[in-house]
């Protein structure tokens, strides 16, 4: 039987200590502020805005919201980036992506800032995370770590797999992870015999986009599980890439979904726009 790993409890403690320091920090008269760019309608990006907005609130850090129509042009969103980029009271920016599929989502990435790229997503932040001398980590792989801390868990030579090589989670997810001194390995849509190298994993982080593929099968006895995925099953109900019923038995800790990952994210922008500011300002 598994312990869960309570997303929700871990994101709240990580919340009050940035609503703490930015409190510090008012009272220095720096006003910790957070910029986030939407273009279009997409539902699920609209939630994900309203929520950051909601954790900026509770953190005591100031949010503008840029939204944008879908027929807004790449110059016009290049001005506002550029706009954001030179006013010294916005200490991050964040583009919520995907954006309308005329606009060119690397040009964006890399108009960003980097001293404001609280997303670390561009270039210079991702080569920053591979050689392990960063400001900023991606928030996902960072909410990540950071439940495995909560759990005391020794990651110091453990075997870890990640599976899924995407960008924002399944790269900078293992460069973290071999940060702690952990062994690697990343699988993949064309890694031969998944099954087998997952099996041996202590730590095992499934971030696919595919529901329930994660099974028994996959997990050694008393592994790590994390499920950074975010799906529907057959009857159109929130699940993550792991079958949690098979797996939660043979776990040592498993994250829920929801209630894991997806906390976690937001938290760690939140620190990442804390970070900003106190850079920025030299503190």
């Amino acid at each position: 039987m598994a312990q869960i790993i309570d997303g929700k409890a871990v994101s709240m403690s990580v919340k009050q200590r940035v609503k703490d320091e930015v409190a510090l920090l008012k009272e220095k008269g720096v006003e910790v502020c957070l910029a986030v760019i939407i273009v279009g309608d997409d539902s699920a990006s609209r939630v994900y805005v309203n929520n950051k907005k909601k954790a900026c609130e509770a953190c005591g850090i100031k949010s503008e919201e840029y939204a944008l129509p879908a027929q807004t042009t790449q110059q016009e969103l290049m001005d506002l980036i550029d706009e954001l980029n030179a006013r010294k009271d916005v200490n991050g920016i964040l583009c919520q992506l995907p954006l309308p599929k005329h606009l060119d989502e690397k040009m964006v990435i890399d108009a960003i800032s980097p001293e404001k790229d609280v997303d670390a997503f561009h270039p210079f932040n991702v080569g920053g995370i591979m050689i392990g001398d960063y400001t900023y980590l991606p928030c996902t792989p960072a909410g990540v770590m950071e439940l495995i801390k909560s759990t005391c868990y020794d990651l110091k030579g453990k075997n870890c797999v990640v599976i899924g090589r995407s960008n924002i989670v399944g790269k900078p997810m293992a460069m973290l992870l071999l940060q702690a001194d952990a062994t690697v390995t990343v699988c993949h849509s064309k890694t031969v015999d998944l099954k087998a190298i997952a099996s041996k994993a202590d730590v095992l982080v499934a971030a696919i986009g595919k529901a329930k593929f994660v099974n028994a099968d996959y997990v050694k006895e008393g592994a790590v599980v994390i499920d950074v995925g975010m799906d529907r099953d057959e009857n159109g109900k929130l699940c993550g890439d792991v079958d949690f019923d098979s797996v939660e038995p043979k776990a040592s800790f498993i994250t829920p979904v929801p209630g894991g990952v997806g906390p976690m994210t937001i938290a760690m922008l939140m620190q990442n726009t804390l970070r900003a500011a106190k850079q920025q300002n030299n503190i």
